[in-house]
C-alpha cells in the first residue's frame, strides 16, 4: 500500500482507520508500521492531524491487536499444533524446547519485540499458545505497545515541525529508524557477548 493511499484513507475515515491499521498490522501481515506511526507525527506537524486522538488511535490499535492474537494463539493455536505439528516436523520436544526459550526472554520478546517487523506478530500468538499469565501479557504488552507507539510518533512529529519532510519519503525514514535501531540492539548484543567472554 503507498502513501498516497494511505492518506487516501487518512482523509476519508480519519482516525478510526488509524486505529484498523496498527490493529491488523498486529494480527495480520508484517508491515512496515514504523513508517505509518512517524507518517502520523509528521501529519500532526503539519496540522492535518491532532496529537491525542492520533496516538490514542495507534496505541488502542497496536494493544488491541496484542490481545486479540494472544487470546487467539491460546484458544486456537495449541490445539492446532498439538494435532498437526507433526506433520510440519514440531514435534513434542521441540515444542517444549522452543516455549522454555521463549518463556526466558519473554520480557525482553515481548516488549522489544515491537521493533522487529515478524516478531511482533508472531510473539503474541506464541505467547498465547505458550500459556503466558494474561495479566503478565497483559502488563508487557502495555509497556511495549507504548515504547514503541509513542516514539515513532513524536519523531515524526518533532522533525515534521522542524524540517518541512514530504510524506512521500516517510516510509524510507521509518526503514532508516528500524535499520538504525536495529544496529544498535545488534552492536549491543555482540558487545556483550564479547565482555563475557573476556570474563
Amino acid at each position: 500500500m503507498n502513501i498516497d493511499t494511505i492518506l487516501h484513507f487518512i482523509n476519508i475515515y480519519g482516525y478510526l482507520i488509524i486505529f484498523l491499521f496498527l490493529f491488523l498490522g498486529i494480527v495480520g501481515i508484517p508491515a512496515p508500521e514504523e513508517s505509518l506511526l512517524f507518517l502520523i507525527g509528521v501529519l500532526i506537524a503539519q496540522h492535518k492531524l491532532s496529537f491525542g486522538p492520533s496516538l490514542s488511535s495507534a496505541f488502542l490499535g497496536a494493544f488491541t491487536g496484542m490481545l486479540a492474537a494472544y487470546v487467539c494463539g491460546k484458544y486456537v493455536g495449541y490445539p492446532f499444533i498439538d494435532k498437526y505439528g507433526k506433520y510440519v516436523g514440531i514435534t513434542n520436544e521441540r515444542w517444549e524446547k522452543t516455549k522454555i526459550n521463549y518463556m526466558e526472554n519473554i520480557q525482553k520478546t515481548v516488549i522489544f519485540g515491537f521493533y522487529i517487523p515478524g516478531m511482533r506478530q508472531i510473539s503474541p500468538y506464541f505467547a498465547g499458545i505458550s500459556r503466558i499469565p494474561f495479566r503478565k501479557f497483559f502488563l508487557l504488552s502495555l509497556l511495549g505497545t507504548f515504547l514503541w507507539t509513542v516514539p515513532f510518533i513524536v519523531a515524526g512529529y518533532y522533525l515534521g515541525n522542524a524540517f518541512n519532510i514530504n510524506p512521500q519519503y516517510v516510509p524510507y525514514l521509518g526503514v532508516l529508524f528500524l535499520f538504525i535501531f536495529v544496529f544498535y540492539v545488534t552492536f549491543k548484543y555482540i558487545k556483550r557477548k564479547k565482555q563475557k567472554s573476556n570474563n
